[in-house]
């Protein structure tokens, strides 16, 4: 075989294994794709949110928490729809945020979580009220900004039996069964 034919011979070769490879690559794309199409709306994000009983005030209530166990807090400042914690604020208070636009609400938990498209990103929501942990909180069960009067408004942790946040208001709507801010309570149920 001559020099021309074995550079030829090479050359289909590589080819070969170029179309080969480009084959198995089209084949591996379509059935990654299949196996992640759509049908109807997409998945909920599950996870995001977990509960835990905490002793607040000196009762034990059940408190929503992050998927590591961070305390969630809400914001009397905050609306349904806007978040009025940006910048600073929310360097101390960071967000709850969701990869996507809807979250999958814990089994057992009498509310339902959303997600707030806001200043912040995907921000998720308990029962209308927008989620913030504080970097005050080092570990789980720590609830450190419970009651704190801090940029423009009150912190407190979100509890799982808060009533839903009524369109119009900003004030917890959590009946008689809460005390409450000035007697310590208030934190929404």
């Amino acid at each position: 075989m001559g020099r021309a034919q074995w550079k030829s011979s090479l050359v289909g070769v590589a080819l070969i294994l170029v179309l080969a490879g480009c084959g198995s690559a089209a084949a591996q794309g379509a059935a990654a794709s299949s196996s992640h199409s759509h049908t109807g709306a997409p998945s909920a994000q599950a996870g995001l949110v977990k509960t835990r009983s905490l002793t607040l005030a000196g009762k034990t209530m059940t408190v929503l928490t992050t998927a590591a166990g961070r305390t969630l807090y809400w914001f009397t400042a905050d609306t349904r729809t806007t978040t009025h914690c940006t910048g600073g604020c929310a360097g101390i208070w960071p967000p709850l945020l969701a990869t996507g636009t809807s979250v999958a609400t814990p089994p057992g938990l009498p509310g339902h979580l959303t997600v707030v498209k806001d200043a912040l990103g995907n921000q998720v929501a308990y029962n209308g009220y927008l989620l913030y942990t504080y970097v005050a909180d080092t570990a789980p069960g720590q609830a450190h900004g419970q009651g704190l009067h801090l940029n423009g408004g009150v912190w407190w942790v979100i509890t799982a039996g808060v009533t839903p946040r009524p369109a119009s208001s900003t004030s917890p709507s959590t009946g008689s069964s809460s005390a409450s801010s000035s007697s310590g309570g208030g934190y929404g149920g």
